[in-house]
């Protein structure tokens, strides 16, 4: 499987990422590497997401990370990292139709 990331997932990313920083930069570098890890499991195992709810296709799946959703869309050979949402944020239809 190939794992491709979306130019929005990656602006998604470092966005948090900047937030954390702000009042802890270690506590940022771990949330980056652990949700590249995350991704990257999703290699060998790339249903272990659950359905998103809002859509409620088998294609688009998320994994939990904390309080944030890292939506991906599953291929046959690929996966599409779409987006990073905190899980308190409406996910809007136009970032998972990337």
């Amino acid at each position: 499987m190939k794992i491709i990331w979306s130019p929005l997932a990656i602006d998604r990313a470092s966005e948090i990422a900047d937030y954390i920083a702000q009042d802890t930069p270690p506590a940022a570098e771990k949330w980056i590497t652990t949700v590249f890890s995350k991704v990257e499991r999703l290699k060998s195992s790339p249903e272990i997401g659950k359905i998103v709810p809002e859509i409620r296709n088998r294609q688009f799946r998320e994994l939990i990370y904390g309080n944030y959703r890292i939506v991906y869309r599953l291929e046959k050979k690929r996966i599409f990292i779409l987006t990073i949402r905190h899980d308190k944020q409406i996910l809007p239809i136009e970032e998972i139709n990337a």
